[in-house]
């Protein structure tokens, strides 16, 4: 298959000083730790990978700190990502981080890390607490985004593993990463659809970690559910596919076969985008993944070319810029 150069839409920057606050707060990952990270080592990984940029962001965010302390680590975040941005334009792009325990702030800093810092986006978290996307408290800040047209990149959280005294854990012994992030993205996306949020807010475009989730294989039963339930609202299938088809998915763990068909046939490859998840998911979990894709058998050429690099452009027109594969 012929030489693509990757645009990765899901890659973390842990800074020391993040990582230090993450880990005194007891929000550490749910893995316990964070792996060791650096910009050598990510533009290693990169050209290992074929990847020529990397739009990257902070998990798990800011709001394991109490709001003013959230508000401060948000810019230190932001300023450090666009420092990044400045000394290696061609390889980094960044998603700003957002203080979301008051609307007010989150604004704010979205009209700094967007207007004066040029970052490329967001990233917002699946939910806040027992608060998912869609809420009407999130509304001031979907209309800020909305009114930039801007890009939202979703990360899953799990409250209850990663937010201090964050209420009821699961006995199963298995991290969060494993089935409660595709799960809260689920639930995320869902409730973005049906509490009209999508339809409020059309022009941000959402980009959906881990291929959405469980919502592709999903959108059949909730088509169900409004001949179950009387107060579930009445949508149409197609409807429904549409709305699916209004987000982007990234490719991040992600990437079997059966997975990406099911995706495919649900939303087409024009909305699908690469996405490493590095270094959360190391080395060995990335080249398996680009493998996948390269695979003839799983993606077309076209279809390989459009989620490696074509869709990127399309979401972010200033990549046009970027040095042209050669």
């Amino acid at each position: 298959m012929a030489h693509t150069s990757r645009i990765d839409n899901h890659q973390h920057i842990v800074p020391d000083f993040y990582e230090q606050a993450v880990m005194e707060a007891g929000a550490g990952p749910t893995r316990g730790s964070f792996p060791d990270w650096s910009t050598q080592r990510a533009m290693h990984m990169m050209d290992a990978s074929d990847i020529e940029m990397a739009i990257t962001s902070v998990v798990p965010g800011v709001h394991f700190l109490a709001p003013q302390k959230a508000r401060e680590m948000s810019r230190r975040c932001n300023d450090y990502a666009a420092d990044l941005c400045v000394r290696w334009p061609e390889r980094f792009g960044a998603f700003a981080t957002v203080p979301m325990h008051d609307a007010t702030h989150a604004v704010e800093e979205i009209d700094y890390a967007l207007g004066v810092l040029q970052l490329d986006g967001v990233c917002l978290l699946s939910s806040y607490g027992d608060s998912y996307l869609g809420d009407e408290a999130f509304d001031p800040v979907l209309d800020a985004l909305n009114q930039r047209a801007a890009v939202a990149f979703i990360h899953p959280f799990n409250s209850a593993q990663q937010l201090p005294g964050g209420g009821h854990k699961s006995n199963l012994p298995y991290p969060a990463f494993m089935i409660e992030y595709p799960f809260d993205t689920t639930r995320m996306a869902a409730h973005l659809m049906f509490s009209g949020a999508l339809e409020r807010f059309p022009r941000i475009r959402f980009i959906l970690s881990h291929a959405g989730g469980t919502l592709p294989f999903l959108a059949w039963r909730m088509y169900c559910c409004q001949m179950v339930s009387p107060k579930f609202p009445k949508w149409s299938y197609e409807k429904i596919r549409a709305a699916l088809r209004h987000f982007w998915y990234d490719t991040a763990m992600s990437a079997g076969p059966e997975m990406i068909a099911c995706l495919l046939s649900m939303v087409g490859p024009e909305r699908v985008v690469f996405g490493s998840d590095w270094p959360m998911v190391n080395e060995q979990g990335v080249a398996e993944c680009v493998q996948t894709l390269s695979d003839k058998g799983v993606l077309s050429e076209s279809q390989s070319a459009a989620i490696a690099r074509g869709n990127a452009l399309a979401l972010f027109p200033r990549l046009q810029k970027a040095r042209q594969p050669a």
